[in-house]
Parts: C-alpha cells; structure tokens; sequence
C-alpha cells in the first residue's frame, strides 16, 4: 500500500485553551526535580506513540488529555518530544497541543523528534519519499524545523547481518564480532542492495540537514544492537560524516541491560555522538496489567515477566509495584552510562509517575537501599533462570 504524504490529515479539534482544566493535577511536584544529561537532554524523554490507537482508545486521544500530559511535562523540565508517523495520528496530536501551548512554551522551549521510513502500512527509504515524509511532519506538528530526524527501524531494511536472530548479543563486540560484519576489516562493508538502501536514506537526511536546515541532527533508530552499530559505522565510513544519534528500545531494562555494553562503541566506533534508551517497560512487558500475547518475545520471557507481575502484587497492591521498579531501574543505568530515556506517556499520572521515578534514583539514593536491590534481583532471576535474562528477542 502506498503512502499518500499529500492526502488531508484528520483535524483533532481542540476546544480554547480557557477551557481545558489546568488544576492541582496539572502543576508539578515541587518535590521531584527532573536534571538534565550530560549533553543537554532531559534524563526523560516524551514518548508519544501512546498518542495513537496502538496503546490508547479514539476517546483518550481524541481528547484533552494528551495536551494536558505534554504540558505537565513541559513545566517540568521534560521538552523532548519523541513521534513518528508509523504512531498513527500521534504527529497531528502533539502537533495540536504544542501549538496551543505556544503563549506558554513557544517552539524554541522544546526540542521535537520525529522519524521516517516507516509508515502504518509500509517502509519507503526512498530519497523522495524521506522529504516528503519530512514535509508532512512540518506540516502536522506546525513547525518549519525538526531537532531531531530518526530514520526509522533500520534493521527491517538493512542486511541482516548477524550470528544468531535471537539471543545475548553482547558476543559481537569480542569474539563473534566476524559474524555480525563488526570487524574492523569489515567496517564500511555493504552487503546487498539493502544496506545502499539505508545509506540513501541517510544521505537525503544529511541533505536536509546541512544544505536546507529543516534538520538540526541525524539519527538511526531501531531494536538489535550489533545491527544499529554497523550501519551506524557503514554510514561514517561510506558517507563520510557520522550520524549524531542513535535509539535502541527494550535493551536497558530489567530483563535485558547489554546497551551498557554497546554504548561506548557508539562514540569510539562510529563516532556517534548520543545514544538513547527507549522503552524502559520493554514494550509493555513489565507492565502486569495487560495481556502479552502480541508481545514479540519468546514465551518463556513472557511467562517470567507475568511471575514477576505476580510477586510485584507483594510490594503494591495497586499492580504499579513492577512499571515502578522497570522504570526505577532503567533511570538507574541510564544515569550511571549517561543517557537519556524515551517514555512513552499518555497521562498526567504517568508524567508525575515518571518524574518521582528519576527523582528517587537520583537524589532519594533509592538504588542503594537493600529492599530495592532484593526486588531487582528476585525481578532478573526469574529470566535468569530461563537462561533469558540479556536475552533480545527475534525482530518481528
């Protein structure tokens, strides 16, 4: 099916902005303080594929809420927003809210993302369809420049370079790293036509860039680590410039952490300059509430996560005891290997839920208290004992 980037967008009214309730619930917690990285990124990023009808009904997006939640946001600190087109209407979503919160946060106040590449019913990498895809974004977020441009799940177009689908990767950076084309005589290796595929994609966004400024910086974004790292080098090598970011999700978490292992590779290897964690609740897996059916993972990951729900029941009777500790955890090792975390947000409640999080590890010293550590390895050895902890699933 093809993209039609030209076709109306839905409108999402919004009713004035006097209308909307702006109570206690929608200022922040004076109590949470939410610092900032290393290279000016929020600890927390705001994801919004939770803008779409993936993770939420027409009702709630459809709504007042979503403008709600990214104003919370803004007003603590948290102004980095992450979308894609592949969300949906999430784009014309966001879009809406931050134009209507323009007296109070105008465009230089935030830094907006988005992707291209992958569509809700196909990939184009196409250098055409990449600057049509950005002329749409412009057009739905109200912008005329972008912070960020990902190009989107490269592993779906890129050669498959790798030892094993599913698994511990972390071997491709020693002794298996022939197998996943990370030699140092294989660096700037292209295999087939795929990986040309990619490199003119990315070429079209260093065009976009550095010749017509809607794009401040490049990034690639997608799943499995050995693969992001070699086209992450392929595009140095045969472009001759480096892309300035790369975001791998569901690979700093509590069933799988082997980004802490990557993440210097990034900068020494293909000279990337930020890397950032997506997905702390690995794609709903840590979250006990819902049915994991859909999910990717192989079963025994899924039944250790619904055990792991299920002793969460022990520390909180409200079923928010292992999101909690997945987020605490993942705000733990980002802080420690320096990077910045995309959630994805949908409520006030989440917003405050995400910043109290950062704010325990970071200044409540929650991480060294022994109850915590107790949960988090109880939480591991339930994959470990599958021999699925650091385990990355198969792309679907």
């Amino acid at each position: 099916m093809v993209v039609h980037f030209d076709d109306p967008d839905p409108l999402y009214p919004l009713p004035p902005l006097n209308e909307i309730p702006d109570d206690d619930a929608d200022k922040p917690n004076d109590t949470y303080k939410l610092t900032a990285t290393s290279n000016g990124f929020p600890a927390v990023i705001f994801g919004t594929a939770t803008f779409s009808r993936i993770y939420n009904e027409a009702d709630h997006i459809s709504g007042v809420t979503p403008l709600r939640a990214a104003r919370l946001a803004l007003r603590y600190g948290m102004n980095v927003f992450d979308t894609a087109p592949f969300y949906g209407d999430a784009e014309i979503i966001l879009g809406n809210a931050l134009r209507a919160l323009g007296r109070e946060f105008p465009r230089d106040s935030y830094t907006l993302v988005t992707k291209v590449g992958r569509y809700p019913t196909e990939f184009d990498y196409t250098p055409e369809a990449i600057e049509s895809s950005i002329a749409r974004s412009l057009r739905r977020l109200h912008t005329n420049y972008f912070d960020i441009v990902y190009l989107h799940d490269v592993e779906f177009i890129a050669d498959e370079k790798l030892a094993r689908r599913g698994g511990n990767h972390v071997a491709a950076l020693g002794e298996e790293r022939e197998q996943y084309g990370l030699n140092e005589s294989q660096e700037g290796e292209a295999y087939t036509e795929k990986d040309h595929k990619v490199l003119s994609a990315v070429k079209k966004l260093f065009e976009l860039r550095d010749e017509k400024g809607v794009i401040k910086r490049v990034g690639i974004s997608g799943f499995p680590l050995p693969t992001l790292l070699r086209i992450a080098i392929l595009i140095q090598k045969r472009l001759g410039k480096p892309v300035d970011l790369v975001m791998s999700y569901c690979h700093l978490t509590l069933q799988n952490s082997t980004l802490e292992q990557f993440k210097s590779a990034f900068g020494a290897r293909a000279g990337v300059k930020q890397v950032i964690a997506a997905s702390p609740i690995a794609m709903a897996l840590l979250r006990p509430s819902r049915s994991l059916d859909w999910h990717p993972a192989p079963l025994e990951i899924r039944e250790a996560a619904q055990r792991a729900a299920q002793l969460s029941q022990e520390w909180d009777a409200s079923e928010t005891g292992l999101p909690d500790l997945a987020l605490q955890y993942t705000f733990a090792r980002a802080r420690e290997i320096g990077v910045p975390v995309a959630v994805g947000l949908s409520t006030l409640e989440e917003v405050h839920a995400s910043v109290k999080a950062w704010h325990e590890v970071d200044a409540e010293g929650l991480t060294t208290k022994e109850e915590w550590v107790a949960r988090v390895k109880t939480v591991q050895d339930l994959f470990r004992d599958v021999q699925m902890l650091d385990y990355s699933w198969a792309t679907p």
